[in-house]
């Protein structure tokens, strides 16, 4: 089944994407920072006004690296997170390397409440063997992997998410394309294989953070993901 996945910040972003027609909701804070975890309260708040899937963000700090101490406070935090409603989560880390760092990434994973699905997010762009790093993201059993196929986004990255995809079955139902996705690339990566797709900016008025989600736009976007 395609997918539409939009990021919401706010309660008003969570109702302005359900009225637009999104299938699922990326919830995140402080997007000057790429996205960190939100408040519970935020979460709680988006519960009451949607019944959209919503996939909250685990990550603590600007870039991909972590540690023990704060893989604990990740852990905590989604327990509270699915109390306030959370249906999943996204995370993923690199290591020292810029290696996809499986150990930390599958222990966060392991502590999620009532084995709730997790998306791998572009972390795996940032890799600095994107292939290895791709091999080692499937392994770790997440349910969909959020990528552009390149650190450079979804413009750079098209012949390596439609390579992904022609790996078989498997491959293509993981992938979740985003990170610089234009309209014209939805058609070209659907018939790669590539089902699910992910929004931020496009589907705001000017195309700022700052400006509200626009029902409007969603539902292009929607219009422009098959139905199935």
């Amino acid at each position: 089944m395609a997918l539409l996945e939009v990021i919401a910040l706010t309660a008003d972003d969570a109702r302005a994407a359900a009225e637009g027609g999104a299938d699922r909701l990326e919830v995140v804070a402080d997007m000057a920072a790429d996205g960190l975890t939100p408040d519970p309260r935020v979460v709680a708040e988006m519960r009451r006004v949607t019944s959209l899937p919503m996939r909250v963000m685990l990550r603590a700090a600007a870039g991909f690296r972590t540690s023990g101490p704060e893989l604990e406070r990740l852990a905590r935090a989604a327990g509270e997170l699915a109390e306030a409603g959370a249906d999943g989560f996204v995370l993923g880390f690199l290591d020292a390397s810029d290696a996809i760092d499986s150990e930390s990434s599958a222990k966060l994973a392991a502590a999620l409440p009532g084995g709730l699905p997790w998306t791998f997010h572009r972390a795996l762009d940032h890799a600095a063997d994107p292939s290895a790093g791709w091999t080692a993201v499937r392994a770790l059993g997440c349910d969909t992997v959020l990528t552009a196929g390149s650190a450079r986004g979804v413009g750079s990255g098209l012949d390596v998410l439609s390579r992904r995809a022609a790996e078989g079955p498997e491959s293509a139902r993981l992938l979740m394309a985003g990170g610089g996705l234009r309209r014209e690339h939805v058609a070209v990566l659907a018939a790669a294989g590539v089902p699910a797709f992910h929004v931020g900016t496009a589907v705001r008025r000017d195309g700022s953070w700052d400006a509200p989600l626009d029902p409007a736009l969603v539902a292009e976007w929607r219009a422009l993901v098959p139905a199935s």
